[in-house]
């Protein structure tokens, strides 16, 4: 299975095009925004789509016109404005929606925030909350698509080498995660059709991340 890792050259990103290469059943295309941010995917024999999320849906379906299965993992990060967080979290999610659609691809799985749900947007503090509405309403529109989705709630996120380990389901108790598990799931889920039509939130937790997954 070919996958077009969105948002490749975050830290989640990055883990997962190396989990992936390592995977004799699957390969990555890694979708990143400059040129010069390729050595890293040229390295682990990724091929590399050069698109900016900012860009039209025309040019993220080009970069996905070849792939079985579309990962967006990118975010605009706790430093932007607001503005880089409609235009990357929200409408750059989207546009990957509607490019994948457009390419025919019906494989998709969304890195949305740990709890998306209306409530929690009125429960964040002032600075989060553009963030988790703009989370909850890329996750409504990838709801509403016949898209094979699976949606993934990691908690707290982490630069913690990974355990292995998580605990995974509807309504988890909030904690941590490493970003190394995080695509340690991705890569699971890429592998188990259960996970289509699921959404789940994912912890640091005791059991093995295949097991736990594929018992959602």
């Amino acid at each position: 299975m070919k996958t077009l890792v969105v948002g490749a050259n975050g830290q989640i990103g990055k883990h997962l095009v190396t989990f992936i290469q390592d995977n004799d059943q699957l390969e990555a295309k890694a979708m990143i925004r400059k040129k010069e941010q390729a050595t890293y995917f040229v390295e682990r024999n990724a091929e590399t789509a050069i698109v900016d999320l900012e860009e039209d849906i025309d040019s993220i379906a080009k970069a996905a016109e070849d792939v079985d299965a579309v990962v967006f993992t990118a975010g605009s990060g706790p430093k932007t404005g607001k503005d880089k967080t409609i235009m990357v979290d929200l409408d750059g999610a989207v546009k990957t929606i509607e490019a994948a659609k457009k390419a025919g691809v019906k494989r998709f799985i969304m890195i949305s925030s740990f709890d998306t749900r209306r409530e929690a947007i009125q429960e964040a503090p002032s600075s989060f909350a553009p963030y988790v509405a703009a989370k909850h309403y890329a996750d409504e529109w990838l709801r509403a698509t016949d898209l094979d989705y699976t949606i993934i709630h990691p908690g707290g996120l982490t630069n913690e080498e990974g355990t292995g380990k998580i605990e995974a389901g509807m309504d988890v108790a909030r904690g941590q995660i490493s970003r190394e598990d995080v695509a340690k799931v991705i890569e699971a889920c890429l592998e188990d059709k259960n996970t289509i039509g699921k959404e789940f939130q994912i912890v640091n937790g005791g059991k093995p991340i295949k097991e736990a997954i594929q018992e959602l």
